[in-house]
């Protein structure tokens, strides 16, 4: 079994200088694919439920499913809560198998994000589980605006919170179908400066692939999340598949297609990320 917790991923990944990716899953075709590229480029991969995938499949579910493609997989696979907004979500996850949740207090006062999320910390520790925060709001393509983090902040927030991993906001976008933006990196190596703690980018597919391979390999960035970039490769996949015949309607053919180019396009990903 290769299921692990997100610590025992980034830590590796901190000390020997590279990132593993967080992969957006919306259901079962995507997940499997990103373990099947994963093994493929022997390097581990965290599958993350975020809100969009759990407003149609319940977390109990979706924690079998990680669960059941880690007891298999030849490479190490994380469980992973991606934005949980109560501690309700994240008792429920851990309930559910998941090795790693993220509270995402990052739209509350500081004070009241540190608080929330220490207790989170302590809820995921007990049961052996890793805990992400996120300090500086990153914001969503043609919606909220990002709040860029504070790197005294970001330093409080390490020391108080005691998270595995720590999301920042340096010009990260999520949602970003394009890479025009690019990161800052001297906010990004200012927050280094006073902190020990696994970074984490929300928003990677709005990144730079040069500039996602750079940090990977010379950063205190960990973690990458991959969502749009994949979700786009899926739907081309998806959209080339119905147009080849028209006439068919069995889903499981349709959806069989997408296989091959979605694990093509996440071993792209994850080449760019992985230890050299």
């Amino acid at each position: 079994m290769s299921l692990v917790t997100l610590s025992q991923v980034l830590q590796p990944a901190l000390r020997d200088g590279y990132a593993v990716a967080g992969l957006v899953t919306l259901g079962w075709e995507d997940m499997r694919a990103y373990v099947a590229a994963a093994e493929a480029e022997d390097c581990p991969v965290i599958l993350q439920a975020g809100p969009s995938c759990r407003e149609h499949t319940p977390l109990p579910v979706l924690g079998a499913m990680f669960r059941h493609l880690a007891e298999t997989a030849s490479v190490p696979v994380v469980a992973h809560l991606d934005h949980g907004y109560t501690t309700e979500e994240c008792r429920i996850a851990i309930d559910s198998g998941f090795t790693s949740v993220m509270y995402d207090g990052s739209r509350k006062p500081l004070a009241r994000n540190i608080d929330e999320t220490a207790a989170i910390v302590d809820m995921a520790h007990a049961a052996g589980v890793s805990c992400e925060g996120e300090i500086g709001f990153v914001g969503y393509s043609g919606g909220e605006i990002s709040a860029g983090t504070d790197p005294d902040e970001a330093a409080r927030f390490a020391r108080d919170t005691g998270v595995d991993a720590m999301a920042i906001s340096v010009g990260n976008v999520h949602l970003q179908q394009d890479r025009q933006g690019g990161l800052d990196e001297e906010r990004i190596r200012a927050i280094e400066a006073v902190t020990q703690v696994p970074l984490v980018i929300h928003g990677g597919s709005g990144v730079p692939v040069a500039q996602r391979r750079a940090l990977a390999h010379g950063s205190a960035i960990c973690k990458f999340n991959i969502g749009t970039e994949l979700r786009m490769a899926f739907g081309r996949a998806l959209r080339a598949a119905v147009e080849r015949d028209p006439d068919r309607f069995d889903r499981v053919q349709i959806l069989r297609e997408t296989h091959e180019p979605l694990v093509a396009a996440t071993r792209t990903v994850l080449s760019a990320l992985k230890r050299g």
